[in-house]
């Protein structure tokens, strides 16, 4: 159905032509189509998160390699809405060094980070080792394999998004609409690397794997936040059940990309730093016309035609 989706939308919507900026150029642009209503009055006083010791080098390979027990009725939590969320897959102190690699490598990339930006960054583990520990570690792969219920899972890319203070909403939408991947079986865990309340905009989903059918004929705007409030009417009007609750220190959310999220404006004074990594099943293929939406794809499939099963150094199976 992956591509299906996005195809039927790339030509009722025009949105198929090829984004021409980088990344962070694609989320400055994307934030726009969110409705963020009007003063939300003045940011909550939060202080950064204090740098924790830090595991030895033998202690975080031990526990990367290990595999996280995921349970029977978690499977069929995430089968059925679309998502859950896992307690403590890291212990505070590997999110603390994670963190604290992720900020120093914005800053060796010269990030600009003001107030209201959402800052992103891409393919981070193939500059860093110490972050392609994290990414590509079979503690997260195997969780992805597990719940998709498939054999291995392959990296399409992982993200540092920070959403600096008084950044707004992400909107509504389902990342079957940009991946350019022909499956079903894709996933992304998104990974706070601080614990994050309500007031910093944690990641809310709509409950039901299938949702995106009651929304399928809503016209997608690349101008204007009109797709973002009519799916969030569409949702309110039939009731539908929203997790937007926060993120304790070590708990990530896993989301299928059928799955329907947001997430809320950071009122904050502190940056919401996050890892998000996408996973999909080993022999997919790119869809047959990448649309806009699906922003840098090429720089994330090296050499990957539509059509073709993506096999690239890049997407290295990592479970």
């Amino acid at each position: 159905m992956s591509g299906n989706v996005s195809q039927s939308h790339a030509a009722r919507d025009g949105l198929d032509t090829a984004w021409t900026g980088d990344n962070n150029e694609w989320w400055d642009w994307y934030l726009t189509l969110a409705d963020n209503g009007g003063d939300q009055g003045p940011l909550t006083e939060v202080e950064e998160p204090d740098q924790l010791p830090e595991p030895s080098a033998a202690e975080l390979d031990a526990l990367l390699a290990e595999v996280y027990p995921v349970t029977a009725e978690q499977r069929e939590s995430f089968a059925r809405d679309g998502f859950v969320k896992l307690p403590a897959v890291l212990p505070p102190a590997a999110v603390s060094r994670l963190r604290r690699l992720l900020v120093e490598h914005l800053a060796a990339a010269g990030r600009d980070r003001p107030e209201g930006r959402f800052t992103s960054d891409e393919l981070m583990w193939t500059h860093s080792a110490e972050i392609a520990a994290f990414v590509l570690s079979r503690r997260l792969g195997r969780i992805v394999a597990d719940l998709l219920a498939v054999e291995d899972v392959r990296v399409y890319h992982d993200n540092v998004l920070a959403k600096e203070p008084a950044c707004g909403r992400t909107p509504w939408h389902f990342d079957d609409h940009h991946f350019p991947i022909d499956s079903q079986a894709v996933a992304t865990v998104w990974m706070p690397l601080q614990h994050t309340p309500r007031e910093m905009g944690p990641l809310s989903f709509a409950r039901g794997v299938d949702l995106h059918r009651l929304v399928d004929d809503v016209s997608f705007s690349t101008e204007d936040a009109s797709y973002d409030r009519t799916v969030s009417r569409a949702f309110a009007e039939a009731g539908v059940s929203v997790e937007d609750g926060p993120f304790e220190l070590g708990e990530i959310s896993v989301h299928s990309s059928l799955c329907f999220h947001t997430a809320g404006p950071n009122r904050t004074t502190a940056p919401r730093m996050v890892l998000a990594t996408t996973y999909f099943a080993d022999g997919a293929a790119v869809v047959p016309s990448p649309t806009l939406v699906s922003g840098q794809w090429q720089q994330f499939l090296p050499g990957a035609q539509p059509g073709e099963v993506i096999d690239t150094p890049l997407n290295p199976v990592v479970s």
